[in-house]
């Protein structure tokens, strides 16, 4: 197997992280304790969760979990759900049990560097790009002229990361389409489904519109659990599930016992899960157009369609990355460059940043973001 590529973004989390004072470029919204999420549970639930036996679980996830998940889709059920250990190893598997070497897959810029740099080190890939000038929508026609006979495999994410993205129904359903015309498989990446802006529509699940769809999930991001490490595949073609579970033996094996049972709390209290991190959304985004108000000779802020984390332009003469990175070092505000987005396939924008808004307690950042732009940039 090829050697993967160091993952940028994760290599650059793991310096800045958990050290700079200020991470406002977070992906997840916001988190909880274990005694919060504890309190959601119902008696019956909190008492199995106590009394749970910490051995092996079964690889496809444990039945109650898969038959939660199976109901926050429109017609999926219990065999239509797979479980993984995190939404990365979702990927990973997918990607190896769909595609070889013969191939060809089509992938959207920017993106998460694995949706790209994993099916590139299985066979050909191609990029179409997201259009800023067309509010960072997906040209189908691109699509289209992309597709070769050897086609496999098309990856979309909507809500978009970084951009906050959410693809107009009638180009997604143009693309459900065009796969399948073609036979093409459609692996929809789906994390921050559910976190919506401005009361904005959200998309249907790839896996309940189309026979050949694939709908990732996970508790990190939407939900803001990342620490719980579950996430899942919904699809309806049984055989694939197998050949993906059969994959999943050689790398996680099955999941946590513990993890799944808070999933499962936290699940069947998805509303009201949700309902709070859009309202901490709505909140967060009125003080970040304000602030960005405050200094638009320096950013062009526009405001995203769904999920948690924006992609606005930085104008000022040094560039976007010098800007992010004395940020860091001088005030310990923590944003993540164009260049962690950077695509091998074509070219990507330069002079942009990712900016979350799904977490509390934004205020401090702000304030010293602030502070910092009046003392270097006025």
């Amino acid at each position: 197997m090829p050697v993967l590529p160091d993952f940028k973004l994760e290599t650059y989390f793991s310096k800045w992280e958990f050290r700079a004072r200020y991470h406002m470029t977070a992906s997840d919204a916001q988190s909880m304790t274990m005694a919060e999420l504890l309190g959601m549970a119902t008696t019956e639930k909190r008492q199995a969760h106590e009394n749970l036996w910490l051995g092996y679980t079964e690889t496809f996830g444990g039945p109650e979990l898969r038959d939660t998940i199976a109901g926050l889709y429109e017609t999926m059920r219990r065999a239509d759900i797979l479980c993984f250990a995190g939404a990365e190893e979702g990927i990973y598997i997918a990607m190896h049990a769909l595609l070889d070497k013969s191939d060809h897959a089509i992938v959207v810029t920017p993106n998460y560097q694995s949706s790209e740099t994993i099916p590139l080190s299985i066979c050909d890939v191609s990029a179409v790009a997201l259009n800023p000038e067309d509010g960072w929508s997906l040209d189908i026609d691109a699509v289209q002229a992309a597709i070769r006979p050897s086609t496999k495999l098309i990856s979309i994410n909507f809500p978009h990361n970084p951009t906050g993205k959410v693809l107009e129904r009638e180009r997604f359903d143009a693309l459900v389409e065009i796969c399948r015309r073609h036979g093409i498989w459609l692996f929809s990446d789906e994390v921050y489904r559910g976190l919506t802006v401005e009361g904005r529509d959200i998309l249907p699940a790839a896996a309940d519109v189309y026979e050949r769809g694939l709908s990732l999930g996970v508790m990190s991001k939407a939900y803001g659990l990342p620490g719980l490490r579950i996430g899942w595949l919904a699809c309806r073609d049984h055989e694939v599930l197998s050949k993906m579970e059969r994959m999943k033996h050689y790398l996680s094996i099955c999941n946590s016992g513990p993890s799944e049972s808070l999933a499962q709390i936290a699940l069947l209290n998805a509303e009201r899960i949700l309902e709070r991190n859009n309202k901490l959304i709505a909140s967060n985004l009125v003080k970040l157009k304000s602030f960005f108000a405050e200094f638009e000779h320096l950013f062009d802020w526009y405001t995203p369609d769904g999920g948690c984390v924006g992609y606005p332009r930085y104008r000022g003469e040094d560039g976007v990355e010098s800007f992010a990175q004395d940020l860091v070092e001088q005030s310990g505000v923590l944003l993540l460059p164009a260049s962690l987005y950077r695509s091998d396939l074509n070219v990507t924008p330069t002079d942009r940043f990712r900016i979350g808004f799904g977490r509390a307690n934004i205020d401090e950042g702000i304030a010293a973001m602030r502070s910092y732009l009046l003392r270097n940039r006025s």
